[in-house]
């Protein structure tokens, strides 16, 4: 089984994206104009299948209502049994009503873990405010609350942010963590790389966090292999394959790659051994496929 481990469908007459239909408005992952159009399974299939992928993770993506984005996904997932597929959606750890909503999620048979972004991008979290959520003290108790169910969490976060969300993680050993684009790398000089390197650190020492080599090209969108050499090795170097997963981010990462390219830039990166843990086992197990 070869697995994407992170990519996004949708269509927009069942579920209504707000950050997705925003007109005139550039993100810091480009314009999104190219991507405001139906992305169904079908058309994501069929590139994953040209480079032997057979299974894939959804990953919620900011809809109106999650839990219809949830409820959707599913059956997507049930209409195509020959395409293992399983799902993180959104959930508020915050919530007064978190064990409801998990209580709900879980009636779902893909849901396997939950994401609530931390951090997207320098300018944008300025004005969300997402990073407070480590500070929150019932952030923490929401990852625990994960853990106890058997659940996983997506985290999405800034390289300036990981000391911080360390500390937070220490205290829910039991939940399996999944860091989402490799920690967003997003300053791509020779500083910034060191930078994330060292931050990296605090997260990768912790046995239940694991990496997704995905989003790569969303702060670079003239990356090469060569490019993002880099951040792969220093993922692999500090998680080891094993604790690392590929992820394609499609159809954000469309923006500035072929799925083909993708995939081709990603395997030249990896011996045959990584390559079988980062396009296979590691989501298999991570993701309980």
């Amino acid at each position: 089984m070869k697995i994407d481990a992170h990519h996004h469908l949708w269509d927009l007459n069942a579920v209504h994206y707000p950050w997705l239909m925003e007109t005139g408005t550039v993100r810091f992952f480009g314009d999104p104009s190219a991507i405001q159009r139906d992305y169904l399974l079908p058309e994501f299939r069929a590139d994953a299948q040209a480079h032997g992928i057979n299974a894939s993770v959804h990953i919620q993506v900011g809809a109106a209502d999650p839990w219809a984005e949830a409820q959707w996904v599913q059956q997507v997932a049930d209409q195509n049994p020959d395409w293992p597929l399983v799902q993180v959606s959104f959930g508020d750890l915050t919530a007064d009503d978190l064990g409801a909503q998990l209580d709900r999620l879980q009636s779902l048979p893909s849901v396997r873990g939950v994401r609530q972004i931390i951090g997207r991008a320098p300018g944008e979290d300025a004005q969300t405010g997402t990073n407070a959520l480590l500070s929150d003290p019932r952030f923490l108790q929401g990852l625990q609350e994960l853990g106890a169910r058997g659940l996983s969490f997506d985290l999405q976060l800034l390289p300036e942010l990981m000391e911080q969300t360390a500390e937070v993680l220490a205290q829910a050993p039991q939940t399996p963590v999944a860091l989402c684009h490799a920690g967003s790398p997003h300053d791509r000089s020779a500083h910034g790389l060191s930078y994330w390197s060292n931050a990296l650190k605090s997260l990768s020492a912790l046995p239940q966090v694991y990496c997704k080599l995905s989003g790569l090209g969303m702060f670079d969108h003239n990356w090469t292999a060569d490019s993002v050499r880099p951040i792969v090795e220093t993922c692999l170097s500090q998680f080891g394959a094993d604790r690392c997963m590929f992820g394609s981010n499609f159809p954000v990462d469309s923006l500035s790659s072929t799925y083909s390219l993708l995939v081709e830039n990603h395997e030249q990166l990896l011996s045959e051994d990584q390559n079988r843990h980062v396009f296979s086992e590691t989501a298999r197990r991570f993701y309980r496929f």
